[in-house]
């Protein structure tokens, strides 16, 4: 996780780097003293400790121009640090996180950088439940995929509405999907949650269609199977 801490006062950039060290020790941590000097970086950061009075380019600014660059700078966490009050109306303009008063209390840092840690993860999960479709610029629901079927050069995705073609091998597209699904079959990757029966055969869902199933694969498809039921895996059927 990448971390910017951005203050003009030497003495708050230690303190609050000091706290981020201790609460998360695999982070890595820059400080800046400027917004200019963060911008400048050209460095993507999770979450992003953010003075607002300071010289030249107050905090607002730095963070309105933050917003304005690249994609990613828009998921970055805002979190302000300052010891005026009034500005927490402006923070609001720029999607900000939470705002630190100064002096800027141990207990409290924790708390909201806990909940910012947090939040990122939650991003993380959300994410890895989209399946990205790069040819077609689509993102899909993983909960609505029954099933990826190979077709030579090309992958069937069967979704709960439609069955879409595309230029892809199975393999790469099984790097992106969650636990919930299995790979029955050299030229099938099921989504588990839609699993009505199975034998050592095929496997068949709950709309009535039926997959094959690997002889070489059965004895790993139960073992995932059995697994996913035991760890909180919910069946569509």
């Amino acid at each position: 996780m990448n971390i910017a801490v951005v203050d003009d006062e030497q003495i708050i950039r230690e303190q609050i780097c000091n706290y981020i060290e201790k609460q998360c020790a695999g982070c890595h941590v820059k400080a800046y003293e400027t917004g200019k000097a963060l911008l400048e970086s050209g460095n993507h950061f999770d979450i992003v400790f953010l003075d607002i009075q300071m010289e030249g380019m107050n905090g607002i600014e730095t963070a309105k121009a933050l917003r304005k660059s690249h994609g990613k700078e828009k998921e970055t966490i805002l979190i302000f640090v300052t010891g005026i009050r009034e500005y927490v109306f402006d923070a609001f303009d720029v999607s900000a996180f939470h705002y630190l008063l100064k002096p800027v209390e141990e207990e409290k840092f924790s708390e909201v950088f806990g909940r910012a840690v947090g939040e990122i993860e939650n991003r993380k999960r959300q994410k890895k439940k989209q399946l990205f479709i790069k040819s077609k610029g689509l993102i899909l629901d993983q909960s609505s995929i029954l099933y990826l079927e190979s077709r030579g050069k090309k992958v069937a995705i069967h979704t709960l509405k439609e069955t879409l073609e595309i230029y892809a091998v199975l393999g790469e597209l099984e790097s992106q999907l969650t636990e919930g699904f299995c790979r029955c079959h050299r030229g099938y990757l099921v989504n588990m949650a839609y699993i009505s029966m199975y034998d050592h055969e095929s496997i068949t869902l709950n709309n009535g269609e039926r997959i094959y199933m690997s002889k070489k694969k059965h004895k790993e498809f139960v073992k995932a199977y059995m697994w996913y039921l035991q760890n909180g895996g919910i069946s569509c059927v």
